[in-house]
């Protein structure tokens, strides 16, 4: 299963996203879900890197479908909309395919 924790600040703005695991709803290499998870976050990062001045870290372990990206400061309205198009499309996985392959948490801290 992917668990995905999405972590804001009191104030709804983006300070931490975690993605770890795999959907396991096929083999490797035909997980549409996975597929799909990875095309979300992975563009998302990209676009906050191409079109933001946000300052961030982002750390990928392929091997095991991990994404960690985190905010040092407060973030663009660029980035809070890239990243609540990511989310949405996270949560429109999770509702068409069930929580047996994607989970999503939301903290705040």
């Amino acid at each position: 299963m992917i668990q995905a924790v999405i972590i804001k600040d009191s104030l709804g703005e983006y300070k931490e996203i975690r993605i770890e695991g795999h959907a396991g709803y096929a083999e490797s290499g035909l997980d549409i879900i996975c597929s799909a998870v990875s095309v979300l976050t992975q563009n998302a990062v990209n676009s906050i890197e191409a079109f933001t001045d946000d300052a961030f870290q982002a750390d990928v372990d392929e091997k095991n479908g991990r994404l960690t990206v985190r905010f040092y400061d407060s973030v663009s309205e660029k980035t809070q909309l890239l990243l609540d198009s990511m989310v949405l499309g996270l949560e429109s996985i999770e509702e068409s395919y069930g929580k047996q392959y994607i989970r999503i948490r939301f903290k705040e801290v």
